[in-house]
């Protein structure tokens, strides 16, 4: 108990008998006490009620506050009822110094539970929802009061401060539906281009999970090195492990519906002029077989020794 609830307590019980003193207290307690459970039943009944028109992560936190400001509330009210010369207004008017000082200390917390209730309120995307922001990718769990909790594609689970969501870009992958591959193809510069593209497009459009509409597309876009490269789009559904199901199955049947139709896919070819190295070589080479062999120290010492002999 603090030392002005001790003041005010003394100040009550000089001026007052002790029944109504206890009395007091009890209907002081029992007000926050009803409220507590208040709070609570808002926690719990009103969360799913909430949930059914936004999200379950929007009514979860929406109810833990209200249920907040509840007990804070009574609090006050309970204060009131106790020390008759209790006012408020008087504490409230009282917190600007001390507000102030626990902004400083508490920015980064309240910081984030702001942005949690942005991104609540806003509902740039939602529990479900496949995500990459800050660099994270994977299927957000949950939007709590502080976080936004992910669970990346190889299983772990990533939590980002609220305010590092809402003040960067976030890509999600599942807000419109489906989803557009695109796969490059490099063909032979030789090779009929429009024969090509239909026997691509004639092998994707029965591969289960591709989407009829939009209808897959082939474009050609670009000369490399020794091949024209064709842009093959196809649409499914946005869920990455669909996608990559259907990109593995587009992989294997066009490349197997190329090879059938005698459709080459040649690796870029470089060519390298090395005429004037292979030239200086053979001189190098040449020179050396036709230079003398120069006396070593060896056959200078033995024919020393000889003429000594």
């Amino acid at each position: 108990m603090s030392t002005t609830a001790i003041t005010l307590l003394a100040a009550t019980a000089a001026t007052e008998s002790p029944t109504a003193l206890w009395i007091r207290i009890t209907v002081g307690a029992g007000i926050i006490i009803v409220a507590w459970l208040i709070a609570k039943g808002i926690t719990r009944f009103g969360a799913p009620l909430l949930a059914s028109r936004r999200t379950e992560s929007f009514g979860t936190v929406v109810a833990k506050l209200i249920g907040y400001l509840v007990v804070i509330a009574s609090v006050l009210v309970a204060a009131v009822v106790i020390f008759p010369s209790f006012k408020p207004v008087d504490v409230l008017s009282g917190l600007g110094i001390f507000s102030i000082a626990i902004g400083f200390a508490f920015q980064d917390i309240l910081s984030n539970l702001l942005a949690g209730i942005l991104l609540l309120i806003r509902q740039p995307f939602h529990a479900g929802d496949e995500i990459e922001v800050s660099g994270q990718h994977g299927t957000v769990e949950q939007i709590t009061i502080r976080e936004t909790q992910i669970r990346t594609y190889d299983g772990e689970k990533v939590l980002i401060p609220n305010a590092e969501v809402y003040q960067n870009v976030i890509r999600v992958q599942t807000a419109y539906g489906p989803k557009r591959t695109t796969l490059v193809i490099g063909l032979d510069d030789w090779e009929d281009l429009d024969r090509a593209a239909d026997v691509a497009l004639g092998a994707i459009r029965d591969i289960d999970g591709v989407e009829a509409d939009p209808p897959p597309q082939a474009y050609f876009n670009s000369f490399g090195d020794s091949v024209t490269n064709m842009d093959l789009r196809f649409w499914t559904q946005p869920q990455q492990a669909e996608v990559r199901r259907v990109q593995d199955q587009v992989v294997r049947l066009v490349g197997r519906a190329l090879k059938e139709a005698k459709i080459p896919m040649p690796s870029p070819i470089t060519e390298l002029d090395v005429r004037a190295s292979v030239k200086d070589l053979l001189s190098d080479i040449a020179g050396r077989s036709t230079a003398k062999p120069e006396p070593s120290d060896n056959a200078s010492d033995n024919n020393d020794s000889e003429a000594d002999g």
